[in-house]
């Protein structure tokens, strides 16, 4: 079994063990100049801002291997009940969290 991720509490097919506690796994990031005016450029004709969607998903990517990493060091095989967060930390730059319970999972057999 590889390392298993999961917003369910009790994902099927498996046994929490062993609970290991609190992770976390958090990125700040800043707007970009040439981003800003790209965006600016759209928000006056509409749709989607793809350039600040591209930044949103490459910061919870991140925000989430850093999660993986510290239940990995724990001892962790699964993290169970992930959630995010963001918030604004200053003009221009937000924080995006990402959290979890670390525990030890062990696959169950179905029949």
């Amino acid at each position: 079994m590889g390392f298993l991720i999961t917003t369910l509490e009790n994902p099927p097919g498996y046994k929490i063990v062993r609970v290991l506690g609190l992770v976390t796994g958090n990125t700040v990031r800043a707007r970009h100049i040439g981003r800003d005016i790209a965006a600016s450029l759209r928000n006056i004709v509409g749709g989607e801002i793809k350039e600040y969607t591209e930044l949103l998903k490459q910061s919870r990517r991140l925000a989430i291997e850093r999660m993986i990493e510290e239940a990995k060091r724990l001892g962790a095989n699964a993290v169970v009940g992930v959630r995010f967060s963001t918030s604004s930390i200053m003009g221009g730059a937000a924080e995006i969290l990402a959290y979890g319970t670390a525990v030890i999972v062990e696959k169950t057999v179905e029949e």
